[in-house]
């Protein structure tokens, strides 16, 4: 456990930041959030996790010695530059799905204002237990992030590189399971488009065994979170490009996503009905007879 106690504020504590929050209070620290313009559903989400309300976020960047930031990539830039206009100079952790050079804007910006900085980037489901999720830490304080979690069950991973390390290692790992993911829902919707999803699903048993129920799986739990997912894929597609690799996959990842936006308040979406919803238009014939 850490030696000292912290005073550490969780910015956004969603379905992912929240457990984030609880996980440092059961590292001793003191957990703070702002609850000002946020959602009855953070409201609660911050209050399972343990965190005292500060009201406001100048309060809270008065109060805290380290910030958190885990929320929509979208909203990295914009919640960075709002800590950085009320004169944060703790330490910034920006654990977001984005992409490195995204992280640098960031870096700077909270520099420029005399903040600390350390770039983040979390594998796995939100923690509950230890063993199921990882927070890579990269920068030259990222020793002190990772204090913040001693005996908890969010491990931190302590990287060597410099900041956009952490971001780069979530990129890259976000590229396969998230990219996947819609890679097989695409297969899926077209199968479904030429009339052909049982032929394929038949042949995945032969040759790919139990992919066909896991791609419908993965679908299903994916599509209440794909309005998340549509920037992270652009982030993806821009680390590729960054890098000198076509990001265009995952351009067109970030398209399926985009189709599924609409089940974020989805208890129990269905895989049958997610893989029409996919295809452009649904009662249209597919298909294109070759010309003999």
């Amino acid at each position: 456990m850490s030696s000292y106690p912290r005073t550490i504020g969780i910015l956004h504590p969603g379905e992912m930041g929240g457990p984030v929050g609880a996980a440092a209070r059961l590292a001793g620290g003191r957990g703070l959030w702002a609850s000002e313009g946020r959602s009855a559903a953070t409201r609660q989400r911050a209050e399972q996790a343990g965190l005292e309300d500060a009201g406001s976020l100048q309060r809270l960047v008065a109060e805290a010695q380290v910030l958190i930031s885990v929320c929509p990539p979208h909203a990295a830039q914009s919640l960075a530059e709002a800590v950085a206009a009320l004169g944060f100079t703790g330490l910034y952790v920006d654990a977001n799905a984005i992409s490195p050079a995204h992280t640098a804007e960031i870096a700077a910006t909270l520099h420029r204002a005399g903040t600390g900085f350390v770039d983040g980037g979390i594998v796995g489901p939100p923690v509950r237990r230890a063993g199921t999720t990882r927070l890579y830490l990269s920068g030259a304080r990222a020793a002190e992030a990772a204090a913040c979690f001693e005996g908890s069950p969010l491990a931190t991973m302590v990287m060597t590189g410099d900041i956009g390390a952490a971001s780069a290692l979530k990129m890259a790992y976000a590229a396969y399971t998230k990219g996947g993911t819609a890679l097989q829902a695409a297969i899926l919707a077209l199968a479904q488009g030429h009339g052909v999803e049982a032929d394929l699903r038949q042949e995945w048993e032969i040759s790919q065994p139990g992919l066909a129920d896991q791609a419908r799986a993965s679908l299903e739990r994916a599509a209440p979170k794909a309005w998340r997912f549509v920037p992270e894929m652009e982030e993806i597609a821009a680390t590729f490009e960054a890098m000198g690799l076509p990001g265009g996959f995952h351009h067109a990842a970030a398209d399926i996503y985009r189709r599924l936006e609409g089940h974020a308040e989805d208890p129990d979406p269905q895989a049958a009905a997610l893989i029409l919803e996919l295809l452009d238009d649904p009662s249209k014939p597919r298909g294109v007879p070759l010309r003999g």
